[in-house]
């Protein structure tokens, strides 16, 4: 379960900077009427679960849950799902590496 945790911070870190372009993500979500906020706030539920049972790290997840809820919002919208995306993706590049205890 701790690897479906790292593959779900890689696919929600990477749609997170999609939404995070200037023009292009808010132009996607804006076409697609707001549809892929909802998307995403599922994702982030389901990757907070995953993230909880695994006993990993869970700011990105929650950022993601609070940036689904404001990102309607124009610029504070790009904003958070640049910063969730950056919180996301380190989070699962740190995932990646082996524990000390591994040794």
């Amino acid at each position: 379960m701790g690897k479906a945790s790292r593959i779900l911070k890689w696919v929600s870190g990477g749609l997170e900077a999609l939404w995070g372009i200037p023009l292009l993500g808010g132009t996607l979500v804006i076409s697609l009427a707001y549809t892929p906020l909802i998307l995403m706030l599922a994702l982030h539920i389901v990757g907070l679960v995953f993230a909880i049972k695994t006993n990993k790290v869970r700011t990105g997840h929650i950022m993601g849950i609070v940036c689904s809820a404001i990102a309607w919002i124009p610029v504070v919208g790009m904003i958070m799902h640049i910063l969730t995306a950056i919180f996301l993706l380190i989070e699962a590049a740190k995932d990646n590496e082996p524990s000390e205890d591994a040794a």
